[in-house]
């Protein structure tokens, strides 16, 4: 079982790249979207019994959240619904370089009010992910995560960590601090592994988090060159699977989940690297953060084609 908590937003975006958010122009969504939501579901579609603690508006973009997240099989059941405040949301756009650029409306939304559950509420699970824009949106969101964190792992629970802090989201570096205290899998692109570990290359860095003697895999994700995964006797580089890109987002979200369900099915590493990196490049052959074709059949079958 996997279980997270942050922020259940949708995702409105521009329909072409190089348009800038600073004119007018044309966006398409709303679609399900937020780091920790995306996981989630992609975690759900692939046959984990999985939940999330977030938060909604009482308004049509929080029902479109909570129908998908529903539909593919995630516990809802510690979403509350606000009625005094919006469903949060992302406006996006993309660059031809393969950049991206946000107006995040997260820690004034519904998505920052949510609170840890009572702990008789809390399942005992093999797993509670963190993200690290989760901790940064809001403070007092982020303490928390770190409550549900603390609750989780008292239950058994191991911790896996994404510390994909977003420029726009920076904020209380002391919470990422803590949960890198306890994380078990740790799960970064290359620039935030060396922000949080303060070296100046990967291998130092390695180095420094594999001195938390908590932590046992380190999955690092380096976008289309594919992800090079480290433990403490071994390390690994794995390619990526072809297919024809459209959107990058939600590609590392799916890695973390889908990397996660191998580990939960007792798969070996290198096995749980193949079915992240294919689930990886399947979210980005469809427009939208949540629309790749992410099933246990569809990632087997690319799982058989070869590696880039």
């Amino acid at each position: 079982m996997i279980w997270t908590m942050g922020e259940i937003i949708v995702e409105i975006m521009r329909n072409e790249e190089n348009a800038s958010l600073e004119k007018s122009g044309v966006f398409l969504g709303p679609y399900p979207s937020g780091a920790p939501a995306i996981f989630i579901d992609a975690a759900a579609r692939m046959g984990q019994k999985t939940g999330i603690i977030g938060g909604v508006g009482n308004d049509d973009f929080g029902k479109c959240l909570i129908n998908r997240l529903k539909e593919d099989g995630v516990d809802c059941s510690n979403i509350i619904t606000d009625n005094t405040v919006s469903t949060g949301c992302a406006f996006v756009t993309y660059f031809d370089d393969g950049s991206r650029k946000f107006i995040f409306h997260i820690g004034n939304s519904a998505a920052a009010k949510a609170v840890c559950p009572d702990e008789k509420d809390i399942p005992n699970s093999d797993y509670f992910h963190i993200m690290g824009c989760s901790l940064m949106s809001n403070e007092q969101f982020g303490k928390e995560i770190i409550k549900a964190m603390k609750i989780f792992r008292d239950k058994g629970a191991k911790i896996s960590f994404d510390p994909n802090v977003r420029p726009e989201l920076l904020g209380n570096a002391e919470l990422i601090k803590e949960v890198m205290a306890v994380t078990n899998v740790l799960l970064p692109g290359v620039s935030e592994l060396l922000t949080i570990s303060g070296k100046e290359t990967v291998d130092d860095a390695v180095k420094a988090c594999f001195e938390n003697e908590n932590l046992e895999i380190i999955a690092l994700k380096n976008g289309s060159t594919g992800c090079k995964i480290f433990t403490r006797d071994n390390c690994f580089e794995m390619g990526v699977y072809k297919i024809d890109p459209v959107d990058a987002t939600g590609a590392g979200d799916c890695f973390d989940a889908v990397f996660l369900c191998g580990l939960c099915d007792g798969k070996s590493i290198e096995e749980c690297a193949k079915q992240a990196s294919a689930a990886a490049a399947l979210n980005t052959a469809a427009f939208g953060p949540m629309e790749g074709k992410i099933n246990p059949q569809t990632v087997k079958e690319l799982m058989q084609t070869e590696v880039m």
